[in-house]
Formats: structure tokens, C-alpha cells, sequence
């Protein structure tokens, strides 16, 4: 199977046969490195990709890092090499080129692996200056419902100086914040967040948001901004409610819209410049399905537009539940090119506009 993607689009296999490569990280100098990490069974490991002769297929393959803790975000900034643990973010001496980490690192932030940690994904981004580094953690349960001293640090995006120091909440309430990205535009943070679960097929909507330092956006409390949640009726928060932020763009109930990258790039067409695309993972406990996909969301100067379909083809057979595979991140490659990681055949797909 081969995803589909508009008129004017080529799909092909960049790389294949990893395990669940879920994330994927482009360094300055075009390394690409991939998080191959999982809920269950995880590999644990960096895989770095190389194109030398910048044909766009991969020439060299090697592990760069094993022996993780199902780890997920990375970054190469200021003479390290970060990666993002589910318990925390550590960092290893690292210069342009090198092809191997070695020895367990240094952890300069612990973060919370409790609860049921499906959410155990953590992402970094740093800012433009390279002075911050931005870390997201999902919620430790659906809703809450294990007590809120369990979501201390949870359901939120940190921001910590390059050593670790100078840990501030920068937003909380995003239940499952996952892709991170900067609006080429306005220089706003934007996130794509995975929401709660158990009230219908139709309810919550996943979203993708600018992020305002400081900002609330509901979690547990409500959803899209003041809609109380049902199982806080209870035990009002009406003062948090009230604050809450509704996020700029919904995009499908259960979707899990997890990636989320803003194309600057010029191989694509012209339309395609400064929107953002989301990698939409599926649901699990929803029929019919929704998500399994990736879309594309126009910016008209620095605001976003109605949500399109860009890749589809993942599902197999809805009636069986049966899909080909899960789409999750998706960044742009150094020859303008969107990857796009199916973590569940492990393939990462490669989308050419054609010439």
C-alpha cells in the first residue's frame, strides 16, 4: 500500500523495516534522526538516516543511540545532542557529524513516567535564539480521574534554560501535547494536542493552537475552551474555566493528532508556503474511524484557513478495522520534500512535489 496524496504529489518509501519509528529530527547540517519508540515493546533507540549524494534516498544507516527509555524528541543545539526520555531530558556532548552517543548522558530535567503513560511522549523545540528549550508532557490519565497531585509538571508545555535551569510552566491544560512548531509568520508557538477521551464518538475535539505563555486550555476542567467537562460538575473550578483558552483550530474527534510541522520550504507549490501540516495517528476506540491521515492547513498571513486532506489511503478496511498503517510525525526533509513516519508498518514515506 501506498498513501495517496493530491494531484501533483509523488509518494515513494524514503526508509522502511524500523520499529515504530515515531519521531523524526533534522539537524542543521541534514542528519536525520529517527526516534524508533513505542507504548509497549519499545526498541529504544536513535536511528540516524544520511542521503550523501542528496538524491533524496538513504545511503547510510546506523544507530546512533540505544538503550533509551522510550524516548521521542531530539534536538542538536550549542554542543549536545538532546533526547527526551519519558522520564526526563538528557543530553551527550555532540558536534556536527558524529555518528554515535555514547555513555548514558546527562539528565538535566526529571519528568514524571507515572500513570498510565500512554501519553509518554515527550518533544522538544528550541526558540529562535537557541537560549530555551521546550519540552511537552502529556496528561497521566484521561481526565484526571487518578487525582490531580498525579498531574504535578503534566499536561503542559515546560520551558528550561539549555543546562536544565530555569524550569517554567510556559502553558498547562493541553492534555496531550505532542508536535511543536514555530509559525513562520507571527513567531508564535504552535502545538497539535491529543484530547480526552469517553464522552462520544464526536467529542473532544483534537486541536492544533498557539500557544500563549502563561495561557490555560482547559484540561481537566473543560474542553475548547468554557464547555465544562461533565465529571467535574462535582467539584466546580469555575475561576480556571473561565480563563480558558479556546484553541485556533479543531481537527476531528479522536483523530489523536499528534504531528505537526509549518512548511517554509519552496519545493512545494506556492499555496503550500507557511501552512502547517498535522500527522493524525487514528482513533482506537472510535467507529467509525477517524484520523488515519495527514492534513494540511492553510495560512493566509500567519492565520489559519479551513483543514484539507493531504495523505490519506491508511485505512484498509474500516468495516474490519483494519488499517495499513498510523501516521504520526511529520517534518521536511532538506530537499523540501514532507516525510511522514507510519509508525505502525515502519516506513517513513516521502512526499515529492512533481516537477
Amino acid at each position: 500500500m501506498t498513501p495517496q496524496a493530491p494531484e501533483g504529489f509523488t509518494v515513494t518509501r524514503f526508509a522502511d523495516n524500523l520499529e515504530h519509528p515515531r519521531w523524526t529530527y533534522i539537524a542543521p547540517n541534514n542528519d536525520i534522526f529517527v526516534a524508533e519508540a513505542n507504548t509497549s515493546n519499545s526498541a529504544d533507540r536513535v536511528t540516524l538516516l544520511r542521503d550523501t549524494d542528496e538524491d533524496g534516498e538513504v545511503d547510510e544507516r546506523m544507530i546512533f543511540k540505544d538503550g533509551l527509555n522510550q524516548n521521542f524528541g531530539m534536538l542538536a543545539l550549542n554542543g549536545y545532542f538532546y533526547i527526551a526520555n519519558t522520564d526526563g531530558l538528557y543530553r551527550w556532548p555532540y558536534k556536527e557529524g558524529d555518528t554515535k552517543l555514547e555513555g548514558e548522558g546527562e539528565k538535566i530535567v526529571d519528568l514524571s513516567a507515572s500513570g498510565y503513560n500512554n501519553h509518554w511522549t515527550r518533544n522538544i523545540i528550541t526558540n529562535e535564539a537557541g537560549d530555551k528549550i521546550y519540552i511537552s508532557v502529556g496528561s497521566s490519565s484521561n481526565v484526571g480521574e487518578h487525582g490531580m497531585e498525579k498531574e504535578v509538571r503534566r499536561a503542559n508545555i515546560l520551558e528550561v534554560n539549555p543546562d536544565g535551569s530555569g524550569e517554567i510552566v510556559y502553558a498547562n491544560g493541553l492534555r496531550n501535547p505532542v508536535g511543536m512548531d514555530w509559525n513562520p509568520v507571527t513567531g508564535d508557538l504552535w502545538t497539535a494536542v491529543n484530547e480526552r477521551d469517553e464522552l462520544g464518538n464526536n467529542l473532544v475535539p483534537d486541536y492544533i493552537t498557539s500557544v500563549k505563555k502563561g495561557g490555560f486550555y482547559g484540561w481537566p476542567f473543560s474542553y475548547y475552551g468554557q464547555i465544562k467537562d461533565p465529571r467535574w460538575e462535582d467539584e466546580p473550578h469555575d475561576s480556571l474555566v473561565a480563563a480558558a483558552i479556546v484553541p485556533d483550530v479543531p481537527v476531528g474527534s479522536h483523530t489523536a493528532s499528534l504531528g505537526l510541522t509549518f512548511y517554509t520550504a519552496d519545493d512545494f507549490p506556492a499555496e503550500y508556503k507557511n501552512g502547517a501540516f498535522v500527522g493524525q495517528h487514528g482513533s482506537w476506540n472510535r467507529k467509525p474511524f477517524s484520523g488515519y491521515k495527514v492534513l494540511y492547513l492553510p495560512f493566509d498571513q500567519g492565520k489559519p484557513r479551513e483543514p484539507q486532506d493531504f495523505l490519506t489511503g491508511f485505512i484498509a478496511n474500516e468495516e474490519n478495522s483494519e488499517v495499513y498503517g498510523r501516521p504520526v510525525c511529520v517534518a521536511v526533509a532538506p530537499d523540501g520534500s514532507l516525510l511522514v513516519n507510519d509508525d505502525d508498518s515502519g516506513i517513513i514515506w516521502k512526499v515529492t512535489a512533481n516537477k
